[in-house]
């Protein structure tokens, strides 16, 4: 057995709307070896070892089910096994995941084993463990050569996990911000592998780190980290505090001692969870000592009045005390029989009690200070305490150090209460933990003599979520409630896009439409990530780690993400929800990569899109399998598109008070149209609209179909919708590679980056629209890695619609030889009737392109499909036509200035040149 690949999933994918990691496992020659092959050996070590899988339920449906089926007489294959035992591992470490699944993947031996993870690392580490446990268990013989059985240590590989797990996993207190967060719908991004999380997207996010907000003030934080400050602040308002002194030497703090007056605790300046802290000192000797062990914690030693009394910590949330919990110092309680050592694994057999903050207790252990305290009872590890007797192990309650919490919400003191609420106040904090020492909460300070002994900036909360005793608290609600008040938008617009053919310009099309009506745009698409119009990073960014970008940027008020199959192949969607989903259309391309093999196959895969869209799906009618998309979306809305004005569903659709978009034939033209809820809203006629060419580029007239049903899906006004289409073109800068058109020499030329057959057939369909004075010429590529019959349906779409055909490949063959696709163009195109003489290969792009430009002559019509788009442009521009040079391409850095030198008229849709002659966009707004 051995595992082929790994895929983590982050967001959304075909496989689940969540979360989950792919392994391809081979079982080789486990594949003859079930679980009842291997016999109830394997199964009883395997349930001995991992004790959870017995409550699993599997196809079954009740607890038990799993291990019904590995007892089964024919049981089930390893891979199967393999997945249930990487979600219970990841559930001994404290995690909560329940879904899996296991299917052959058409290949021998091979299987797909998905299941869902919460942090990455620990589902990562949880499938290797997996992989090593049922090789440890397996016959000799069956396991995989290199395996060292007998160095597999069970007990310390699992200990090790979970430890290494709970380092990487939220702590309780960020862990129950987040899951209030869910509850409330609002969106969450983890930003470090530690607790800094974001709350919300773009402009309306907020930030936590642990349980400091983005809203608490500096000024508090550092306030209450200096305990000195905070006791003198609190003391003047006339709060109860212990008397205190700062101390930098041992002699010091044992003189600061004898002015306050014995017993004092010792402790650190700057510190928390109860580190370096001593407490009930009554002698010069234990004050050096408690120096000491202060001094390991920070450099500076605060020495303060002992105030009898248990530890009470009140939490403070927007000014108002939400909890109370009584901690109770790590202790045991002798029996008259046990030893200490023995009665502390009597307590960690708890079952809430775990290793660091994997449950809500912490296991208890004998340490330095443990010992200490034992010491001063004249006890060690072995002492036989009485019975009834409370041994204390640790002098400070933190649930950290294996305290207990009983919560004492409802029985504080109305004093205490308004006490603990001005603590907060005076220091500032949003979110503040009062530590307050007395011996009964129920009564006021001024009659039992408590004290605040510190003030914290980051309080935990797993004392009141999962308290040892008493109620627990919904204590991240009120955080959440404060950060986001009265239900105040946590979530921008967002429009997810994808299909075969047309999504990049789409959403060029759509960030254009927003940005003229007031957005601050985000877009993700092929060509890079922009911030409001700005490009801020280069390359194909259509994945979740672009989504992510955009979604992080605090400027941002709405976002436009270009969604590729690669992405949601290999990685899944960046974004849990999309206010729009639209799927333009279903072809072939890419098929027989990553196990896609079929349309259905490819259609599944972009579904996603629509399966996580809440308000409207936007889907192409005209496609049978986007089509069929509309009865897997829980979006409020089903906006279809279409360029059927007779379409009999779309005709149903609105009849019913649904939304479509349909293109109309009217007296002036074709009209884009838009029914909603029953009304007939004519929006804009195609010729308008200079990304059509006079209409006649049928594929954007699709896609300005598709970026009005997603921009009035999205809110925007209708009139600024037709004012964005009515001002995006395709040129270069403002669409590279999408139909961009030079008019600079005697012949024109057309540059785009269709690389499928439907996008080729689509700018041939458009060429021979054109019709030019002279000939048609085109220069033609393939991707390398596509099927063979994609690569001959490439040319029998384009045979006998061009005078003249250069045949070239793209600068990386992926896979083939160097002249391979050129030549299986050229024989395609002869086999589909275009004379030898017509066609010529010319297999480096560059060569190619110099070829058809020199061939060009006055009047021609020059379409060029490209695959280094800005060298091509380059050469097309700076190409010397007739021995006259063309006027070079304005390089990148020079477009801003060229456009504030033109003038734009708006009513008349007229571009004006500069005194250069360079053809400028329209977009006013260029940015790279």
């Amino acid at each position: 057995m051995k595992i082929l690949s790994r895929n983590v999933y982050v967001g959304p994918n075909h496989y689940a709307l969540f979360r989950v990691i792919k392994l391809t496992l081979d079982l080789e020659e486990l594949e003859l070896w079930p679980t009842g092959r291997l016999g109830r050996a394997f199964t009883d070590a395997l349930i001995e070892r991992v004790p959870g899988l017995a409550q699993h339920g599997c196809s079954y449906g009740g607890p038990g089910g799993f291990l019904r089926r590995l007892n089964e007489d024919d049981g089930t294959w390893l891979g199967h096994v393999f997945e249930h035992v990487a979600i219970e591992l990841q559930n001994m470490a404290g995690g909560s995941v329940t879904f899996g699944k296991t299917r052959g993947n058409g290949q021998p031996r091979q299987y797909d084993v998905v299941y869902e993870y919460i942090q990455q690392d620990v589902g990562l580490e949880a499938g290797r463990l997996a992989f090593d446990l049922i090789q440890s268990l397996l016959p000799a013989e069956l396991r995989e050569a290199g395996f060292d059985a007998d160095a597999f240590c069970w007990e310390e590989v699992r200990d090790d996990f979970i430890r290494s797990a709970q380092r990487r996993a939220f702590g309780p207190s960020t862990q129950s911000l987040v899951q209030a967060a869910e509850e409330r719908d609002i969106p969450w991004l983890r930003l470090n592998r530690y607790s800094l999380v974001q709350f919300g997207h773009g402009k309306f996010q907020k930030r936590i780190q642990a349980t400091i907000t983005s809203e608490t003030r500096h000024i508090g934080v550092e306030l209450a980290s200096d305990k000195e400050e905070t006791n003198k602040l609190l003391g003047d308002l006339g709060l109860p505090v212990a008397r205190q002194e700062m101390v930098f030497r041992p002699a010091a703090a044992v003189r600061a001692a004898e002015r306050i007056g014995y017993p004092v605790v010792v402790k650190p300046l700057n510190a928390n969870h109860g580190r370096g802290v001593s407490i009930r000192l009554g002698t010069a000797e234990e004050v050096e000592a408690g120096f000491e062990h202060a001094r390991e914690h920070g450099r500076t030693v605060v020495v303060e009045s002992f105030i009898p009394g248990l530890d009470h910590r009140l939490l403070v949330v927007g000014g108002k005390l939400i909890a109370a919990s009584k901690r109770v110092p790590g202790h045991v309680v002798g029996d008259g029989s046990l030893s200490v050592r023995e009665l502390i694994e009597v307590v960690n057999q708890d079952p809430r009690r775990g290793l660091g903050h994997e449950k809500v207790l912490t296991r208890l252990d004998i340490d330095h200070q443990a010992e200490r305290l034992l010491a001063k009872l004249g006890y060690d590890a072995d002492s036989v305490p009485a019975d009834g007797e409370v041994v204390y192990l640790r002098s400070t309650a933190n649930l950290s150090t294996g305290g207990t919490a009983v919560d004492v919400t409802d029985v504080v003191h109305p004093d205490i209460v308004e006490m603990a609420q001005r603590a907060a106040r005076a220091i500032d904090l949003d979110v503040c933990g009062v530590d307050y020492l007395t011996t009964d909460i129920t009564q006021s300070y001024k009659a039992t003599g408590g004290a605040i002994c510190e003030v914290n900036a980051a309080p935990g909360f797993r004392m009141h979520v999962a308290p040892s005793e008493g109620e627990a608290r919904d204590v991240a609600g009120p955080v959440m409630d404060m950060l986001f008040p009265n239900n105040s938008p946590a979530r921008i617009p967002i429009a997810s896009i994808t299909g075969t053919n047309g999504k990049t310009t789409t959403a060029r099309m759509v960030a254009h439409v927003m940005k003229m009506a007031g957005r601050h745009v985000g877009l993700a698409s092929t060509d890079g990530v922009y911030i409001d119009g700005h490009r801020t990073v280069e390359g194909d960014m259509t994945g979740p780690v672009a989504a992510r970008m955009v979604l992080r940027d605090p400027k941002v008020d709405c976002a436009v993400l270009e969604t590729a199959r690669g992405g949601l192949l290999r990685r899944g969607m960046g974004n849990r929800k999309s206010t729009v989903g639209a799927v333009l259309n279903i072809a072939a391309d890419h098929l027989g990569l990553k196990g896609i093999d079929t349309l259905d196959e490819l259609a599944k895969v972009k579904r996603t899109v629509i399966e996580i869209a809440y308000n409207t799906a936007v889907l192409n009618a005209d496609d049978e399998r986007c089509l069929a998309m509309a009865d897997h979306t829980q979006a409020e809305n089903v906006c279809y598109v279409t360029l059927n004005a007779s379409h009999p569903l779309v005709r149903e659709h609105i009849q019913a008070g649904g939304r479509a978009v349909v293109l109309e034939q009217g007296m002036g033209g074709q009209m884009i149209t838009l029914y909603d809820g029953g009304a007939h809203i004519p929006l804009l006629w195609t010729h308008l609209i200079p990304a059509t060419l006079d209409g006649r580029a049928e594929h954007n007239v699709q896609n300005a179909m598709f970026s009005a049903a997603i921009a009035f899906s999205m809110g925007v006004k209708l009139e600024e919708i037709r004012h964005g289409l009515r001002t995006f073109d395709t040129t270069f800068f403002q669409a590279p590679g999408r139909m961009n058109i030079c008019d600079d020499h005697p012949f024109k030329v057309i540059l785009d980056y269709g690389h499928n057959p439907a996008a080729v057939e689509a700018m041939a369909t458009l060429a021979g629209r054109l019709d030019p004075a002279g000939r048609r010429l085109v220069v033609m590529a393939a991707p390398g890695d596509r099927r063979d019959e994609d690569i001959i349906e490439t040319a029998r779409v384009c045979a006998g619609r061009f005078d003249h055909y250069v045949c070239k490949r793209d600068d990386n063959p992926r896979g083939r030889d160097l002249d391979e696709v050129p030549n299986m163009l050229r024989r395609a195109l002869i086999e589909n009737g275009v004379r030898e003489e017509q066609v010529e290969v010319v297999p480096d792009e560059v060569e190619a392109i110099d070829r058809a430009l020199e061939l060009a002559a006055p009047g021609d019509l020059l379409l060029i499909f490209g695959d280094a788009i800005d060298r091509s442009w380059k050469q097309i521009t700076e190409f010397q036509s007739g021995g006259v040079a063309a006027d070079p391409a304005p390089a990148v850095s020079e477009v801003g200035n060229l456009v504030q030198a033109a003038a734009f008229d708006l009513s008349e849709q007229r571009l004006i040149r500069d005194e250069r002659g360079v053809r400028l966009a329209r977009e006013p707004e260029v940015s790279d």
